[in-house]
């Protein structure tokens, strides 16, 4: 990888994933476990993004969960494992809308996925939150990839079968969108950004 910051920041293979994979696929149940655990906040964080919608978030987490075990020998590991486990969750939550051809972030439920966060400014979350619902599922996908969860463009293109310059081309646009919801004050008449 890169050192390029507009490429993004290279990424080292966590160890620890490493021997709870080879665990796992060895019939340690517990070791897969393990890494759901791990990596669940992260993946609730990517399902909402896309679906706006907590029952179909956890059944389709259930799903790409089940998915990733029965695919684990299929993971080759050019990639990091929780990149990997992203990209089932996001072609899963793909899918699901796919299939409901629902309209992806406008429901009334603004309630955020992960559990244990720090409560903070909850006027700014939820407004947060309703400025990404706004948002085409793909834009929010790369925004919580990139900028959420810290993946670097190339990981992210990876997770969302792009190129990093249409990740890069995605958050522009998606910061720029979030900028003029969230702070009128900074956007002229034709949304741009000053």
């Amino acid at each position: 990888m890169t050192d390029d910051p507009l490429v993004g920041r290279p990424r080292r293979r966590d160890a620890r994933d490493e021997r709870l994979v080879e665990a796992a696929r060895l019939g340690d149940h517990a070791a897969f476990t393990t890494l759901l655990r791990r990596h669940d906040d992260q993946m609730r964080a990517l399902a909402w993004s896309v679906l706006r919608d907590r029952a179909a978030m956890d059944d389709v987490l259930q799903d790409a969960y089940l998915k990733a075990y029965r695919n684990l020998d299929r993971f080759r590991g050019d990639a990091r494992f929780s990149t990997w486990l992203h990209r089932i969750v996001y072609r899963s939550c793909l899918d699901h809308v796919r299939r409901r051809r629902e309209v992806v972030g406008l429901t009334d439920d603004a309630e955020p996925p992960a559990p244990g966060r720090p409560q903070g400014d909850v006027d700014e979350r939820l407004a947060l939150e309703q400025a990404l619902a706004g948002l085409d599922p793909e834009t929010a996908a790369a925004l919580v990839l990139v900028d959420r969860d810290g993946h670097s463009y190339e990981e992210a293109g990876h997770v969302l079968g792009i190129p990093a310059g249409t990740v890069a081309s995605r958050l522009h646009r998606g910061r720029r969108a979030l900028r003029a919801v969230l702070d009128p004050t900074r956007s002229d008449r034709h949304g741009e950004i000053r």
